[in-house]
């Protein structure tokens, strides 16, 4: 990709992964209700676990909202300036990193503990996704700084920055 002539897909795979972990929380939720899949409680740790899922799902907002206003990713995306700073410095790709948030609150607050089992799923989907696709044309277009921030930032679960 000649960097002086194109820039990064607007919204890349973002909206692939975004609606399929959505669809599968929402079917994974709703076949619970039908009593198809089987209901795994969590006894005396319900509680806290819906606090967990309540405060996961209001940290994936909050990720998102400082990735997409704060970090203005649309303006790096356009102007070609790979964006590392804000919620970009915590992770990779906090956009869909939020998604995934959201959707693992989601799971923590329905209280189906069998449901976990999708949150290894999205990150694996996610990882895969990425190599594929944003990870390929991000090398192409910044090379070694890309590089760089890839040893610093973690993927998709938000964590302090290696070697500063």
């Amino acid at each position: 990709m000649d960097r002086a002539e194109s820039h990064l897909p607007l919204y890349g795979p973002g909206p692939a992964y975004v609606a399929t972990i959505a669809l599968c929380t929402a079917a994974g939720i709703a076949l619970t209700v039908a009593g198809v899949v089987p209901m795994a409680r969590a006894g005396v740790a319900a509680l806290p676990l819906r606090l967990l899922g309540g405060a996961l799902a209001l940290g994936g907002a909050a990720l998102w909202y400082a990735a997409v206003f704060g970090a203005k990713i649309d303006d790096g995306i356009e102007s070609n300036r790979l964006v590392t700073s804000g919620a970009y410095a915590i992770v990779r790709n906090p956009i869909y990193a939020a998604f995934t948030l959201v959707c693992a609150g989601a799971i923590l607050l329905f209280g189906n503990l069998w449901l976990l089992v999708l949150l290894p799923a999205y990150w694996a989907f996610l990882t895969v996704l990425m190599r594929l696709t944003e990870e390929r044309w991000l090398l192409d277009l910044y090379g070694q700084e890309y590089v760089d921030y890839c040893n610093r930032v973690n993927r998709c679960i938000p964590w302090f920055p290696r070697g500063r």
